[in-house]
């Protein structure tokens, strides 16, 4: 039978309950454990897909399509694994999934309630995801924290799991913060301590408890927190804030967590062997040299709205030995300012990623323009792709007309466009070009060489509704501009990149879903490559700043 580990948080929401679950599953698995993940999330939201940035930060999708909670990427980055919709349950898909079946009269005309209606679908979303990945252990987050109303359903579904499966099957983890108050220089264990307590009201009393602090937790304090909070004295598990969130899974095995969850749970379980993930970190903490690349797009202030790309930038430096030196600029500030900053003209190289919307947009070609006519390594991703193409239509055409029918719908030169079949499409939500599609690599290209020349064919995700204009494929590939990745049928540019240029590439899908720790993706590796071989002196450029049209 499948275990259940159940995952909440309590006293503060970011205390890293995402982070943890990854972990965790990074240690079983190291054990020869399957594993696969669960987030149950408590808005009302159907899912993310719609959600502004500012909200909910990055959108992860699967490879199926589902548009879902940046924790996912976690999940499989840590565990390397790819999950699937299954992963990602909201209670929007709950209360519409029942209230679709009440309207069908599927509870032949009975009272529908919270207990056992919505307990019930929750519980069987947990099932299914067991039995389709036919995982040993199912982690299972529950987001918000303890005492969030909106939660109650979620933990009332954990709390019944016990009696469902058996109460060796489940195992309950909370993770809360121990905060460290200033004017005594003491850490406080209070806010545990209610935090326990509200669970307990809930009829769920934890196993283990993860203590978060920012300082180290004494001995005395675990011995504190197991009498209070009822828990034995080696599932009180200190995590102390870290330099990297790849150290989290060492510091929670030298903890002896593995250890407990394997016990407990009567796990048979090899002798954890993490050779290569202690390996990885260890890099990571080695003084190393760096490549400064500046990332330009319009939610920087909130910088998890691109979290898989910076933690994909972090997997290519450490394949290179190089510490990433990451500059978040505004597109917005460079749209209104006359000169570049010193960042971007420092640069050794330049990303633009995905985003929607027209705000900020002529700053983004700005920088596109910069990378081009000063040959500075350029990587662009989805919108960057599209951006990229726009750009340079611009200058082939000698015109600052070419646009997409996104930002400007009576465009003279539509070179971004919608797909046909989406010309009709008025709803927001689940309309566009979701999850893995196949992309078929053209040879002798930047792009097939970073693939491998036994790859011809790639999947990767994807997450958009606007496509590259064919009316301008020729015109556009005549002034230089190189087709590298394409569909099956040929019909859409996947892949762009600039003739001419020592590193200019972008692509439609987003490639930083699929970058590991051990593995980054090849598209970030190479631009890495080719940007730390970049000099730049100081806040010089090495060529003349272009002249602004």
């Amino acid at each position: 039978m499948t275990k259940y580990i159940f995952v909440t948080g309590g006293v503060v929401s970011s205390v890293g309950k995402g982070i943890t679950v990854a972990s965790i599953g990074t240690i079983l698995k190291s054990r020869g454990i399957s594993v696969s993940v669960q987030k149950l999330d408590p808005y009302l939201n159907v899912d993310p897909g719609i959600m502004s940035p500012y909200q909910h930060g990055e959108v992860f999708v699967t490879r199926d399509g589902a548009e879902t909670d940046l924790d996912l990427g976690n999940y499989e980055r840590f565990i390397d694994i790819e999950l699937t919709a299954d992963s990602n349950v909201t209670s929007g898909q709950i209360y519409s999934t029942v209230i679709a079946r009440e309207r069908r009269g599927d509870f032949m005309g009975g009272t529908v309630q919270v207990i056992p209606h919505v307990t019930t679908e929750i519980k069987g979303r947990l099932r299914q995801l067991a039995q389709k990945s036919q995982a040993e252990v199912v982690l299972v987050e529950v987001g918000g924290t303890v005492g969030d109303i909106e939660d109650q359903p979620f933990l009332e579904a954990i709390r019944q799991m016990r009696n469902d499966v058996g109460r060796d099957n489940v195992l309950y983890i909370h993770v809360t913060l121990v905060p460290y108050i200033g004017s005594t220089r003491e850490l406080k264990t209070k806010p545990t301590q209610h935090s326990v307590g509200e669970l307990r009201r809930m009829g769920i009393q934890p196993d283990v408890i993860i203590c978060r602090a920012d300082y180290p937790i004494s001995e005395a304090i675990r011995d504190k927190i197991s009498l209070f909070c009822d828990v034995e004295r080696r599932a009180v598990i200190p995590l102390v804030t870290v330099d990297s969130i790849y150290e989290v899974p060492l510091v929670l095995e030298e903890e002896s967590l593995g250890d407990y969850l394997v016990e407990r749970l009567g796990l048979p379980a090899a002798k954890p062997d993490l050779a290569d993930w202690r390996h990885m970190v260890g890099c990571l903490r080695e003084s190393r040299d760096p490549v400064s690349i500046v990332l330009v797009g319009k939610y920087v202030e909130l910088e998890d709205a691109y979290f898989s790309v910076r933690e994909a930038l972090c997997h290519a430096g450490l394949f290179h030995g190089r510490t990433i030196n990451l500059t978040w600029l505004h597109s917005e500030e460079l749209e209104k300012n006359g000169e570049l900053p010193i960042a971007l003209r420092s640069a050794q190289g330049i990303i633009v990623p995905g985003g929607f919307g027209e705000r900020g947009i002529e700053g983004m070609i700005k920088t596109v323009r910069y990378a081009r006519e000063n040959k500075i390594p350029y990587f662009g991703l989805c919108l960057g792709m599209q951006l990229m193409i726009i750009e340079f239509a611009r200058y082939a055409f000698a015109s600052d007309k070419p646009h997409s029918t996104e930002f400007d719908p009576a465009t003279a030169y539509p070179v971004i466009s919608l797909m046909p079949e989406q010309k009709l499409v008025s709803d927001k939500g689940g309309t566009m070009r979701l999850g893995n599609h196949p992309c078929h690599l053209v040879p002798d290209t930047r792009a097939a060489a970073a693939y491998g020349a036994e790859q011809k064919v790639v999947q990767e995700r994807h997450r958009h509704r606007f496509e590259f204009n064919n009316d301008y494929r020729g015109t556009l590939s005549q002034a230089g501009l190189v087709f590298s990745g394409l569909s099956p049928d040929g019909r859409l540019a996947e892949i762009c990149e600039l003739a001419g240029h020592p590193w200019m590439l972008a692509c439609q899908f987003h490639p930083e879903f699929l970058s590991r720790p051990n593995r980054p993706h090849p598209l970030f590796r190479d631009f890495i490559g080719a940007a730390k071989d970049v000099l730049r002196e100081g806040a010089q450029p090495t060529l003349p700043l272009a002249a602004e049209e």
